[in-house]
């Protein structure tokens, strides 16, 4: 019990001079008196669960960074830094298993009826942008979403190009004249969105 309390003390104290708050602004934030701040930062009393709960919210921490022993030269890791790599973790794993998928099927196409369906490779890049776009449009930064659509549409038209071009045999090049128009609307589409939420 006595480590817990060292341990609160010390990491409270920590967070609240790093935020530049005074023990009295601590308190009036928390609706406490400074008297009670100072006994936790000196472990003569540890906050109820409530009151750490808030303490948590108030820093971006979690409620058990706050009752876990840190080096004096550790960074402060946040509940949003915490989630952005998790955030991150989970797109890569999403491509990764789209490249998965593809690589399977390739091998079954490859060892079942001997031919070489890289086709699959291509068709999984507008698949891949569809899956960054939503990510990326939820948790990431969406000024970047012009660049996934872009791509988007330039990897779609190749998709469709090189399948006709491979199980039709037809070479359609001027599907690529739909990238122009598309990549117009695609950019007045975003510019006129970044405009509305400017207002």
């Amino acid at each position: 019990m006595d480590t817990i309390r060292k341990n609160i003390a010390t990491n409270i104290a920590k967070l609240r001079t790093n935020a530049k708050l005074t023990q009295a602004e601590l308190a009036e934030k928390l609706s406490y008196s400074d008297k009670s701040i100072s006994k936790w930062e000196r472990a003569e009393s540890v906050p109820d669960i409530y009151v750490l709960n808030s303490i948590a919210d108030m820093f971006g921490v979690t409620v058990d960074y706050l009752l876990q022993e840190h080096k004096p030269e550790e960074k402060v890791i946040t509940r949003d830094e915490i989630a952005n790599k998790n955030h991150k973790m989970i797109t890569l794993i999403s491509v990764l298993g789209i490249l998965l998928l593809v690589t399977v099927a390739f091998t079954t196409v490859w060892a079942t009826i001997g031919v070489l369906a890289w086709i699959g490779y291509v068709i999984a890049v507008p698949v891949i942008l569809i899956v960054l776009l939503v990510f990326n449009s939820i948790w990431f930064n969406p000024h970047n979403n012009l660049f996934i659509i872009s791509g988007l549409i330039w990897t779609l038209l190749a998709a469709v190009y090189l399948s006709l071009l491979v199980f039709c045999d037809k070479n359609i090049w001027l599907l690529f004249v739909i990238g122009i128009p598309a990549q117009i609307v695609a950019y007045l589409g975003f510019g006129f969105i970044r405009s509305g939420k400017a207002k």
